[in-house]
């Protein structure tokens, strides 16, 4: 799954095949593909604000314009307060928020994330399921998630790809049709039992086809 994320970013080759981005053959990294790791990967020696700004600063865009970005979309993240802190002053969660932040301050066309939340407690895990699901629903951007939590992934996305065990392959797209706006309590709606019953089936097939 990570090989995959990898490539859609252009930080691997192929080494067969090819991926396509609206038409366009993927080679090397590129400002239209926004990258979110699971060890947020900020510069420490900058502060929250100068973090967000980097990207639109590369793009060589006015200073007053890179912070006016910046300022939006650390206050989507809801750490306005923060944004003369290091990385350092901040907790795990806060660090992921401003990853999140600094990928879409890139204005990217698609927004790859590898397992962002795995590291994460419980709780806080859940304050950015639900604070990405809003910056989602402000940007609507096209995410490409990786997470091995059901519930995550159910909760998160429109589809669901479920890939098998190592060759990885696709096993199977199941369609997610819970309306949106989402948030935590959804988790108990009857359909998103449904579907978490049927994603389960099939993650465990796949592990009983591992075992044999």
């Amino acid at each position: 799954k990570s090989t995959l994320l990898n490539i859609l970013a252009g930080l691997h080759e192929a080494t067969s095949g090819e991926c396509y981005l609206d038409g366009e053959l993927i080679q090397g990294t590129d400002v239209k593909r926004g990258v979110v790791f699971q060890q947020y990967a900020l510069f420490p020696w900058l502060t929250v604000l100068q973090n967000v700004m980097f990207g639109p600063e590369m793009k060589r865009l006015p200073k007053a314009q890179c912070i006016e970005i910046a300022r939006k979309y650390i206050k989507i993240v809801g750490l306005e307060e923060f944004e003369n802190s290091f990385p350092k002053e901040l907790s795990g969660g806060m660090k992921q928020r401003v990853a999140i932040a600094r990928a879409y301050a890139n204005n990217p066309e698609v927004l790859l994330m590898d397992e962002p939340f795995g590291a994460l407690d419980a709780q806080t895990r859940a304050q950015l399921q639900t604070e990405l699901l809003k910056t989602w629903e402000n940007e609507k951007k096209t995410c490409f998630f990786i997470t091995h939590d059901v519930d995550e992934a159910i909760l998160l996305a429109q589809r669901v790809v479920i890939m098998s065990a190592r060759p990885g392959r696709i096993k199977r797209i199941v369609d997610i049709d819970i309306p949106y706006p989402r948030d935590q309590g959804t988790k108990s709606d009857p359909r998103f039992m449904e579907l978490k019953a049927e994603v389960w089936n099939e993650v465990y097939q796949e592990y009983l086809e591992v075992r044999k």
